[in-house]
């Protein structure tokens, strides 16, 4: 009985591996073809990937190097973002979106309407959510142990009452740099213009008069959708109705 469970066991470990190697394969063979400057090849590979499930910044900011180098600036914009939500402190992936978006033919500046939010945005950028919301619990913990401290035996010292104070700004302040990260990765709703043309409108309607004219690679954020519309809003401010199949949510 032992020696079949083993064996069993054993097959079940087999079909693991297997089952992890064929994706290794596949991003290998990517890789491969991105070598080979076989650019189109590599991006059906690596799309194959993601349409199996399989998410990770590697394979993201390797599918957004091969859109680049295919001449699709929409697309890679938007696989560079995808890659940073993944790992935003990664270098690499920051100076490749970078350099990227300096391709699009329409520029469109930032408008910072409130320095405070900028300023707590630009603190979160390089943290994952999860890491801030494990620093969070861990102050949370922290305060609760001081509390029981101070509370449950009775001690009433400075130090006590210094750390109570302390684990509780401490908590705060992370709580709202974690709340500031949630809104920013995952409330906001943000998309890549992809078409190689793209009008926005003054409504959600081809008849309604044309805003101006985005260029792929420019991010928007999505505020709204109407019909086979959405209302975005353009870094600059300026907003306007474009296509949903001119554009890709992040």
């Amino acid at each position: 009985m032992l020696k079949q469970v083993t064996t069993g066991i054993v097959i079940v470990l087999a079909s693991c591996m297997d089952l992890c190697a064929a994706p290794c394969d596949q991003f290998a063979q990517g890789n491969r073809f991105y070598e080979q400057r076989a650019y189109d090849s590599a991006i059906f590979v690596y799309r194959q990937l993601v349409s199996e499930g399989l998410e990770s910044a590697p394979l993201y900011f390797n599918l957004g190097n091969a859109y680049f180098k295919s001449g699709d600036l929409g697309q890679a914009v938007l696989c560079y973002l995808r890659a940073k939500r993944l790992d935003p402190a990664d270098p690499d992936i920051k100076a490749n979106l970078e350099f990227a978006r300096q391709y699009t033919s329409v520029q469109m500046e930032g408008v910072r309407l409130n320095p405070v939010s900028s300023l707590f945005e630009s603190i979160v950028e390089p943290y994952r959510l999860s890491m801030l919301a494990w620093i969070s619990s861990g102050f949370f913990i922290l305060l609760f142990c001081f509390l029981i401290v101070r509370f449950g035996f009775a001690v009433r010292g400075v130090l006590t009452r210094a750390g109570i104070w302390l684990m509780f700004l401490l908590l705060l302040s992370a709580s709202l740099l974690t709340t500031v990260k949630y809104d920013h990765d995952f409330l906001t709703q943000r998309g890549v213009i992809v078409a190689e043309e793209c009008v926005v409108r003054t409504g959600p309607s081809e008849q309604a008069d044309k805003e101006l004219d985005a260029s792929p690679g420019l991010i928007v954020e999505i505020l709204a959708e109407s019909g086979d519309f959405y209302n975005v809003l353009f870094e600059n401010k300026r907003r306007g109705w474009v296509r949903k199949d001119l554009l890709a949510a992040v």
